[in-house]
């Protein structure tokens, strides 16, 4: 499960401006879900209040990775 709050928190503890975030499905697919695009906007919001930008969020696995930042989603 992924907390906004920690994310936030971390990004906070570092000072960043901006993060990319990257999981794998455990299937190895690296297919984007309908969770990962809600997550993903979620923690864009989260992160947005803070003034931290996501650059990118990059599903990998057994396929090619799959770049929010390329299908035009960030």
């Amino acid at each position: 499960m992924i907390y906004p709050r920690t994310i936030v928190k971390r990004a906070i503890e570092l000072n960043a401006a901006a993060v990319i975030l990257a999981h794998n499905h455990p299937s190895g697919c690296t297919s984007r879900s309908e969770a990962d695009r809600i997550i993903t906007d979620r923690l864009r919001a989260a992160l947005e209040l803070v003034d931290v930008r996501i650059l990118d969020h990059v599903i990998v696995g057994k396929g090619d990775p799959y770049s929010f930042a390329e299908a035009g989603l960030l």
